[in-house]
C-alpha cells in the first residue's frame, strides 16, 4: 500500500517542476538561427539597373 505524501513535499516538487518549467521557457526563447558572419555573393541583393531614356 502507497504511503501519503505531505502536503510539504508535494509543494516542493511543483515549486520545483515550475522553477524547471520556466528556465526550459527561457532557454527556449532565446535560442534561435545563428547569424552568418558576412553574406556571401549568393545571399547578396541583385543590383538594379536602370537605363537612362
Amino acid at each position: 500500500m502507497q504511503e501519503r505524501t505531505s502536503t510539504t513535499e508535494r509543494y516542493t516538487r511543483g515549486f520545483a517542476a515550475a522553477v524547471i518549467a520556466v528556465a526550459t521557457l527561457i532557454l527556449a526563447a532565446n535560442a534561435g538561427p545563428a547569424r552568418a558572419a558576412e553574406p556571401g555573393p549568393a545571399q547578396q541583393p541583385a543590383q538594379q539597373v536602370v537605363a537612362a531614356p
